[in-house]
């Protein structure tokens, strides 16, 4: 039984990969997702624009919510709105460490050798601003935005790193700031701030580890 649709279609795109070869596919996937760490330290060293294109592309291509694509990418390059950026931010962060932050937080955060300081902001070569889109006078009510906008980050960072690039995922709390710092309306709310680059020839990074697919997997 054919179901009537009322909105046009296309033929469901297929690949027909080999069991073997899909399993080889999503291993080396795999293999190369386990080596992406998030990096402070960059170098000054450019990234052409291109790859951040091609990147956003593919992250422009997750499923969303009624398919109305919530999303902004604000790619900054720019030094001085990098240190515009990164002026604003520290000033939010410091009120976070000094005043909001429970003690429970920052224990978590210890090993991790964080602070208010955010030098990446105008270290890394490039800094996307990933905005969600509400409902405004040119942008229809969107629905389970957040949902949306979080498969695309995690396609964009998959996609970066593919490159060959590191990245950090920042979330300074709040975020209005970066409105008017992008110069974004209204009805565009900050998601997160994601430094882009290569590692700093000298780059270290937390010694950590992961949880073991078993612990995270549960089979039914």
């Amino acid at each position: 039984m054919t179901t009537q649709r009322q909105y046009p279609v296309v033929p469901a795109p297929r690949f027909d990969v080999p069991a073997t070869e899909a399993a080889e596919r999503a291993r080396a996937f795999a293999d190369t997702m386990t080596l992406r760490r998030t990096v402070r330290d960059f170098s000054p060293h450019p990234v052409p624009q291109d790859v951040i294109d091609h990147a956003i592309r593919a992250a422009a291509t997750a499923p969303s919510g009624a398919n109305l694509q919530p999303w902004r990418f604000v790619v900054v390059t720019d030094p001085e709105r990098k240190r515009l950026l990164r002026e604003a931010a520290e000033r939010e962060e410091r009120e976070f460490y000094e005043r909001r932050a429970s003690e429970e937080w920052l224990e978590a955060l210890a090993p991790l050798g964080t602070d208010w300081r955010k030098p990446f902001l105008e270290d890394a070569p490039a800094v996307i601003i990933v905005f969600e889109v509400h409902k405004g006078p040119e942008t229809p009510r969107p629905y389970y935005v957040k949902e949306s906008v979080g498969i695309a980050v995690g396609f964009l960072l998959a996609g970066l790193h593919q490159a060959g690039l590191a990245t950090l995922t920042h979330t300074p709390s709040p975020m209005k700031f970066l409105n008017e710092v992008c110069e974004r309306p209204q009805e565009e709310r900050a998601y997160v701030v994601i430094p882009v680059g290569y590692p700093a020839d000298d780059a270290m990074v937390p010694d950590i580890t992961r949880k073991p697919v078993d612990e995270v997997i549960v089979r039914l």
